[in-house]
């Protein structure tokens, strides 16, 4: 077994769901038929009710796990002395035509002797509808059906050639051949079969390794980007160009605490951050379908933007507890929905202009709703002007009173330079000479308000003695040089005060629920680029190097980290955090 990372867990998934297998096997997460549904399997947030789906062994075996190398396939292998065999986990994706994918609402996994004779039993234990009733599962002709019928209706139907009543009662067998079971939400109308599921085995893997080969090779550091990379499209959702901040709900940031929050939606921050990461590994697909989802969810110019929304494009997104589940570790509440889409935070619409003015400026010679983007532009810069002076909720989504968040006043600022950029692309700067007066305000009054002489910092608020780690992102969006004496100051006051054994605060000041107890993966990223970019470039890529040890085996990071065990905390896999290790690899690559 690996070294606990406290998530020790690879996703698989096909860009409709995913599914978390733990290191012993066990799949203890998935939501079917797409990522935000019910679950069918949760013990990772009730670890005696929440339902897994297991291949056990005895004792003297050691487990292994791994990726196949460029794939979202994972392998586990079981041995000792005499025997050996692995289970290879995927949700099959594979191109049908240049423009669509067979990628059906079902895991496959298949279970290979190598040496000897190994026994094993399956554990399968479904638990539809996040465990709220009994699930019910008879064994058919063709598969075993699990069935919940109270409050509502589910299904869910596997497929095997193992012996039915087997897995239905636990029982040990020699595993003499290799067998597969395909656990689907649909019942099946060609029947599955192990030839099958070898077949979409060797397509998912061909597809895998083909999208692999779009990105370019780095020097250093290629492994890291590419399971990230990987990992990132992962939490893509297809069928609306969505991107999810993370697979899981209410993973806590510190255990025993209440700071236990629904991930599965598509926050426009997060999403426009990892789709300008991936058009630089050149993966134009991702960004069309994003840009197209932005596009489909504001058709009135007037329309406010959310900083978040459903993945289908919801944007009513009603918080729920459901008290029957213990949570992560007995960590409660557990929460579907999420109350702080509600909240406004004026630095969405920054990052918003900044993702459209990369994707024009990438593609010029692609015009693609070009005119509908223009409309957004310039709705946004109306939008920042009624409301830069406002105080808000902050990139954190403190959840009491609002403030005036430096970083808000930062996104302002990037909204109005990148519309002034977009304008001169496309318009020929029409209208950017007024635009020009108003980003200069705003410039003038974050230098004004923000900096605080006492300390040599920008603050994290007007008027505030505290520091923050997202200030560390003025320079990489184009608001100050790295060499000037106020950004380094800067990066050395946040390093005095947030930094704590090679992990940083995000901020140290109370919040609605006291002192954050765990480290914001992606602060620590920041900080590294920053001295990166300060000259520091040794310190950066020790930091960096240390900072990469706390992934889980698989290489993988979650939202958070304990400040003293290094144990991964927080929803799980974060994009945010993987495409802060993308952008940060690919600094110390250039």
């Amino acid at each position: 077994m690996n070294i606990d990372k406290g998530l020790n867990y690879g996703i698989i998934g096909n860009c409709k769901s995913s599914a978390l297998i733990n290191e012993d096997s066990s799949i203890d997460w998935c939501c079917l038929p797409q990522f935000d549904s019910s679950a069918i399997f949760c013990k990772i947030i009730d670890n005696h009710i929440g339902g897994s789906f297991k291949i056990v062994a005895d004792e003297s075996y050691i487990i292994t796990q791994q990726y196949i190398n460029n794939t979202a396939i994972v392998r586990t292998n079981f041995k000792n002395e005499k025997n050996e065999f692995e289970v290879l986990d995927f949700m099959t994706r594979y191109k049908l035509d240049d423009q669509n994918f067979y990628s059906p609402p079902e895991i496959q996994r298949l279970i290979k002797p190598i040496k000897g004779l190994p026994k094993i039993k399956v554990l399968y234990n479904p638990t539809l509808e996040y465990a709220n009733g009994k699930t019910k599962t008879y064994e058919k002709e063709d598969f075993i059906v699990s069935v919940f019928d109270e409050a509502s209706y589910e299904t869910l139907f596997l497929y095997t050639d193992i012996e039915k009543k087997k897995i239905l009662e636990n029982k040990e067998f020699e595993l003499s051949k290799s067998v597969y079971l395909n656990l689907s939400y649909n019942e099946k109308i060609d029947l599955p079969s192990l030839s099958k599921s070898e077949g979409e085995l060797k397509k998912t893997q061909e597809y895998w390794l083909n999208w692999c080969k779009k990105s370019p090779s780095f020097k250093s550091y290629n492994k890291e980007i590419t399971r990230s990379s990987i990992t990132l499209k992962l939490l893509t959702f297809e069928k609306t160009g969505a991107v999810l901040a993370a697979a899981t709900t209410s993973i806590p940031e510190t255990i025993g605490e209440v700071r236990n929050w629904d991930y599965r939606f598509c926050w426009i921050r997060d999403a426009s951050m990892v789709i300008k990461i991936i058009a630089k590994l050149g993966h134009q697909r991702i960004v069309k379908n994003f840009i197209d989802f932005i596009v489909n969810l504001i058709p009135n110019k007037n329309e406010k933007l959310q900083i978040m929304y459903g993945i289908d494009g919801q944007k009513t997104l009603t918080e729920k507890i459901l008290k029957h589940l213990s949570g992560y570790k007995n960590s409660k509440p557990v929460r579907i929905g999420n109350a702080a889409y509600i909240q406004k935070q004026n630095d969405i619409y920054g990052i918003l202009v900044d993702a459209i003015h990369f994707q024009i400026e990438k593609f010029k010679d692609i015009s693609y709703k070009h005119e509908q983007l223009w409309s957004i532009v310039k709705s946004v810069v109306w939008v920042v002007e009624k409301n830069w002076k406002k105080p808000d909720k902050g990139i954190w989504e403190f959840r009491n009173e609002d403030q005036h968040f430096t970083f808000s006043k930062l996104l302002c600022w990037v909204a109005i330079d990148r519309a002034i950029k977009i304008s001169n692309l496309i318009k020929n700067g029409r209208k950017s000479d007024k635009w020009k007066i108003l980003r200069e305000e705003i410039k003038n009054d974050i230098h004004l308000n923000a900096w605080n002489p006492k300390i040599k910092a920008f603050t994290q608020s007007y008027g505030s003695d505290f520091l923050d780690a997202s200030v560390l992102l003025m320079e990489s969006y184009g608001f100050i040089d790295c060499k000037d004496p106020k950004y380094v100051d800067t990066v050395k006051a946040i390093e005095r005060e947030l930094l704590f054994d090679g992990l940083l605060f995000r901020y140290k000041n109370n919040d609605d629920f006291g002192e954050p107890k765990s480290s914001f993966t992606v602060c620590t990223f920041w900080y590294i680029n920053s001295l990166f970019k300060i000259g520091e470039e040794t310190k950066a890529k020790n930091l960096f190097d240390q900072l990469l040890s706390n992934s889980n085996h698989m290489g993988l990071f979650s939202e958070d980290l304990d400040f003293k065990t290094k144990k991964m905390l927080g929803n799980f896999p974060q994009a945010y955090s993987h495409l802060a290790l993308i952008e940060t690899a690919m600094n110390f690559n250039s």
